[in-house]
């Protein structure tokens, strides 16, 4: 199919504001149409993103293309405020295409990240002419993932970096439209340079480059919990409206590996109609936010990782086929959920998530007393301790334990994705519980939590928890992780603080991994009370974080109990598959 290409296509939308938007549709007669709608520039789309499509294979399948500038970035009119008027340009955009000469009248959007939120805020609409959409790397509660976390700390070097980019973007919009905006272009560029540096300053509401711009991030500040403000972007109430099967893609070290898989498994039982909730699928393979390789410093998963050798866009391809063109054929001996095994560096079919043959298996904590740095004598059980016992700690917040690997952003070296824990277990304020030395393989397929019984000396203070497999020689791979700041054991829209030495019992959600630990190998988790930068310091005072000074911090004292009357424990989805065969 031959196509032309119109650049700068003046989208009308219901409040007269126009996007632009670059299209390539065909020549002569009608095609289905994919739309990827981004605040990142639509010129930048034929650089394309690793884990999205390649767009001259899109072309050459026979489909239409429109890439669109969000409203109030790069060359759309308008003022870009995140999430408050994605579903109604997303919708108005549908209507547009469906109505244009060159559309068969079905429309599929992908896209990574921000361009995943689009996605499933158009599909809660209920676009008639929306048939399917493959959101990768994205969520469906802005809150959990990923301005703050499921646990409720801010996801402090995400939100920083990412509002001084999208605030420089806006700044060099604004000059280009004749307001002198290039003092603060200096500004942002300097701070983008050294992103790093504004994780430091305290309070985090007062990061001076951030804060003198304003715009969205005041309002982030001021809305800690997942109140009112959260759930008017959140979709999942809403979707009972979505007509459209969904592509879920994620990365087991991607900054949304919690919400894709949870939005799957919702999905698959809320969304609207039969189709839409049988036609939902699922990948997920051993990448971040960036990287689709499966190549890092300290674990590389072999060249089957990659996105792109996987087929990664043929899956698209016939993803879209399948709902866009009716071919009941395409997704033939396509599985619903396709997953990489770490550990044995595997692709494995599966036919739902969680794995419906899931052994859940609890390791209980128990040690001597001396839990402490990877040298400890913390221990990982699953016969359940006779004996009580107790773990304890300073968390200091201006001695935090440094970000080592994970879902993190930015993407950098030794922050993000796999990454040796040596770096930081020799800390004093880092539990380490261990099981001996395994004698045969055990693979962990599933979503991970941990629950603890704390105490502390504070009102309020965080717990992370970390699952590690290490290595015969030593090396300790991070997993998947999490943290939970106690106020919100209860929920995250209500506040209750500790009363100090009173033990509760919390629950830290650890997203998800696939990983087989092999024959000489041990399954750790770390415990300790901060990950930072990846998530801002918990001051320990029980008032607004973010509004507080370092002197105002106060070191905490806190408490692991384990034992019979406080079953701490790692739940762990163990798949036994000498059980299948």
């Amino acid at each position: 199919m031959q196509h032309l290409y119109d650049i700068d296509v003046q989208v009308p939308m219901r409040d007269g504001v126009a996007l632009a938007a670059n299209v390539w549709h065909p020549v002569e007669g009608t095609a289905p149409t994919l739309l990827l709608r981004l605040p990142y520039s639509k010129e930048s789309t034929i650089l394309g993103h690793g884990a999205g499509p390649h767009v001259p294979a899109l072309l050459e399948a026979g489909y239409a293309l429109v890439v669109q500038d969000c409203r109030g970035t790069y060359r759309s009119a308008g003022e870009f405020v995140p999430h408050m008027a994605d579903r109604n340009d997303g919708e108005d955009t549908v209507a547009w295409i469906t109505d244009q000469p060159w559309s068969d009248g079905t429309v599929g959007m992908y896209g990574v990240s921000y361009s995943g939120m689009v996605q499933w805020e158009t599909a809660v609409t209920g676009a008639p002419g929306l048939k399917a959409i493959a959101p990768t790397f994205t969520s469906i509660d802005n809150y959990e993932a990923p301005w703050y976390s499921p646990g409720g700390a801010l996801s402090l070097s995400l939100v920083t970096l990412w509002n001084v980019t999208m605030y420089a973007a806006d700044a060099q919009r604004a000059l280009a439209l004749g307001h002198d905006t290039s003092s603060q272009l200096q500004e942002f560029g300097q701070a983008a340079l050294s992103h790093e540096a504004l994780n430091d300053v305290l309070p985090t509401a007062e990061v001076p480059v951030l804060k003198a711009y304003g715009k969205w991030w005041d309002d982030w500040m001021a809305h800690p919990s997942h109140d009112g403000y959260w759930d008017a972007m959140e979709l999942t109430p809403e979707l009972k409206n979505v007509t459209a099967p969904a592509l879920n893609i994620g990365g087991w070290y991607d900054l949304y590996i919690g919400q894709t898989l949870r939005t799957y498994t919702t999905a698959r039982r809320k969304a609207g109609t039969a189709q839409a909730r049988d036609g939902q699928r699922l990948i997920v393979g051993p990448w971040d936010h960036i990287s689709v390789s499966g190549v890092y410093a300290d674990r590389s998963f072999g060249p089957p990782a990659d996105a792109q050798m996987m087929g990664l866009t043929d899956l698209h391809v016939k993803f879209f086929d399948r709902w866009l063109r009716g071919d009941t054929t395409a997704l033939d001996g396509v599985a619903p959920v396709k997953i990489f095994v770490m550990g044995i560096d595997q692709w494995r079919d599966e036919q739902e998530w969680p794995l419906p043959n899931t052994k859940w298996t609890d390791f209980h904590l128990t040690s001597t007393g001396h839990a402490n740095t990877a040298d400890g004598d913390g221990v990982l059980t699953t016969e359940a301790p006779a004996g009580a016992g107790l773990e304890t700690y300073l968390y200091d917040p201006r001695r935090p334990v440094p970000s080592a690997g994970g879902a993190s952003m930015p993407v950098t070296p030794g922050f993000c994705g796999p990454v040796d824990q040596r770096t930081v277990t020799a800390r004093e304020d880092v539990l380490c519980f261990a099981t001996p030395v395994l004698d045969e393989a055990v693979e962990v397929t599933g979503p991970v939590s941990l629950t603890l019984y704390v105490s502390s000396s504070a009102v309020d203070t965080d717990f992370t928890a970390k699952l590690v497999d290490v290595f015969p020689d030593g090396k300790a791979i991070n997993l998947c992780d999490g943290i939970l700041r106690t106020r919100y054991r209860g929920g995250l829209a209500t506040e209750e603080l500790m009363e100090p030495g009173t033990v509760y019992e919390i629950t830290v959600d650890m997203t998800g991994t696939s990983n087989v630990f092999l024959p000489g190998h041990r399954i750790r988790v770390d415990i300790s009370s901060s990950n930072f930068p990846r998530y801002d310091r918990n001051t320990n005072t029980g008032g607004v974080i973010a509004h507080e000074s370092e002197e105002q911090m106060v070191p905490a004292i806190n408490h692991i109990h384990h034992g019979p009357d406080h079953p701490s424990r790692l739940v762990l989805p163990i798949i036994d598959r000498k059980d299948q065969s």
